[in-house]
């Protein structure tokens, strides 16, 4: 399928299940499901315990500065959306990253009062996890660009300090990308450079520059931060490209790909080995929210953003798809395309269904939309936890659920945002659209 020509027009009916307001209802209804299933993660002291196949916390895995951030993410979402008592549970993340009542001289646990940001994870006993990531930091950036426009208590000033960490610490401007990993004390900076935390930096970016300019006036910050994510997309789309549209996961200090990364580590939580089906499927679809949001500025995107969405979303249906014998996705590939990891991750169906339904929003094109309806079926089929709730966070190559990688089940980001992409539009980003009323009921 090709990009050209195929723009939907504004108000014309979207195709397949994605013009029904019966799904819609349905996504609704699940939306709400998962929220009820997660309302147990809040940790002693602040922040969100990891949890299990039950819901219940599991404390030997510490309390984690993302999965804390997309706890407050997802419940300011709730609480945007109309859910009683989410609100108070994201107060409950946004605890463990920021004190709202003495702001920063507060002691919030996550956040590191001597040497600024925030901690990536505190282990079981409370002690600090040495490093500091950009992949953490662009998700506390996005919890608190939803808090503040769900107007929690404390976001504002949370976001503002996020907002000046990632960009003294985490910015690079001559390379128009993201620096990965530093050490605590931030003063020495890992020669690693890597596309996840760069992922999740675009869309941290986009929400900003969505919150900046809605809520808290600020154009100029708003373009500031649009303009990154933009520089980032146009990167990933011309090194996708270049590797035949499966996207290069890990660099060196100069962002020269580095193919051969963690060869000997081929499932890492992280940092896999080769090309990762979900991430393909992930960066198509922000790709397309970067183009809108461009356009909706009144701003001219990068060329080509909507046709490298196309090629991505095609490469990564055609490598990870049912290729063994049994419908799911692969979680990596080598870079011919050939499996290497044949498990299935809970997140990538879930991006799948999402980037499906952004396609269709931009193109309105019926393939995408029977794509959208197949995997939300294989989700139903064996994903969906339909007797302790929430979703398998990771199934064998027989689709059985397993736990060599994801134990239990650990947070809600991906599955609360494959509810609540089809029912958006590309652009603004999620919080900002909930709270705009653009959310198709």
């Amino acid at each position: 399928m090709s990009a050209a020509g195929t723009t939907r027009t504004s108000g014309q009916r979207l195709p397949g299940w994605l013009g029904q307001p019966t799904h819609r209802a349905w996504l609704d209804e699940h939306c709400r499901d998962l929220l009820a299933f997660g309302q147990l993660f809040p940790a002693d002291g602040g922040g969100a315990a990891w949890l299990d196949e039950v819901g219940e916390p599991d404390p030997s895995h510490g309390v984690q500065t993302w999965i804390t951030a997309r706890m407050a993410h997802v419940y300011s979402l709730g609480h945007l959306l109309g859910v009683p008592g989410a609100g108070a549970l994201a107060d409950e993340a946004l605890a463990g990253l920021w004190d709202a009542e003495r702001g920063a001289d507060g002691d919030a646990p996550l956040r590191d009062r001597a040497n600024g940001g925030w901690f990536s994870k505190l282990d079981a006993s409370g002690t600090p996890a040495e490093g500091k990531a950009c992949y953490d930091h662009a998700f506390v950036v996005l919890a608190s660009s939803t808090a503040t426009a769900a107007g929690r208590a404390g976001a504002q000033e949370l976001f503002r300090e996020a907002l000046a960490v990632y960009e003294e610490r985490f910015w690079d401007e001559a390379a128009g990308m993201p620096v990965d990993t530093w050490d605590t004390s931030f003063s020495s900076l890992d020669d690693y450079r890597g596309i996840n935390g760069a992922m999740h930096s675009v869309e941290a970016s986009l929400a900003a520059s969505d919150v900046l300019a809605d809520v808290l006036g600020d154009d100029e910050g708003s373009a500031r931060w649009r303009r990154r994510a933009l520089t980032i997309l146009a990167k990933v789309a011309a090194w996708s490209r270049d590797n035949g549209w499966r996207v290069p996961e890990h660099f060196d200090s100069s962002w020269s790909v580095q193919l051969e990364y963690n060869a000997d580590k081929k499932a890492d939580p992280f940092k896999p080995y080769g090309a990762t089906i979900g991430h393909g499927l992930e960066w198509s679809r922000l790709l397309l929210h970067g183009d809108a949001t461009a356009r909706a500025a009144g701003e001219e995107p990068p060329a080509g953003l909507v046709d490298a969405a196309v090629a991505l979303f095609a490469r990564a249906v055609e490598d990870g798809w049912d290729v063994d014998g049994l419908p799911g996705f692969v979680y990596t590939t080598d870079w011919s395309g050939a499996p290497v990891v044949r498990d299935r991750m809970h997140w990538v169906p879930a991006e799948a269904t999402a980037a499906a339904a952004a396609l269709v929003l931009a193109t309105g094109e019926q393939p995408y939309a029977d794509q959208y309806a197949l995997w939300w079926d294989h989700i139903a089929d064996v994903v969906l936890d339909h007797e302790d709730g929430s979703w398998h966070h990771q199934l064998d190559e027989r689709n059985r659920p397993s736990g060599t990688v994801w134990p239990g089940k650990a947070d809600l980001y991906h599955a609360v945002g494959a509810t609540l992409v089809p029912r958006l539009p590309l652009a603004p980003s999620q919080a900002t659209a909930v709270r705009q009323g653009l959310l198709r009921g």
